[in-house]
């Protein structure tokens, strides 16, 4: 699934992406890693891969959106 950044601490790792629907995901520091990113900028394109649904979602990976 794609997203775009939305916030991102680097202190903490975590943050969140803003689904294409304009829905607003968080993601835990674990997420983070999983990915192998050191620096994620608000409005990049992100690949995310998610667990469960609804208020239950929960981002498992963040990485660079490449082609």
């Amino acid at each position: 699934m794609q997203a775009t950044s939305y916030t991102y601490d680097p202190e903490t790792r975590s943050g969140s992406v803003l689904l294409d629907d304009g829905t607003p995901v968080e993601f835990d520091a674990a997420a983070f890693d999983a990915g192998g990113l050191r620096l994620l900028r608000p409005g990049q394109r992100v690949r995310i891969e998610t667990e469960g649904e609804g208020a239950g979602l929960r981002i498992t990976l963040v990485t660079l959106q490449t082609l």
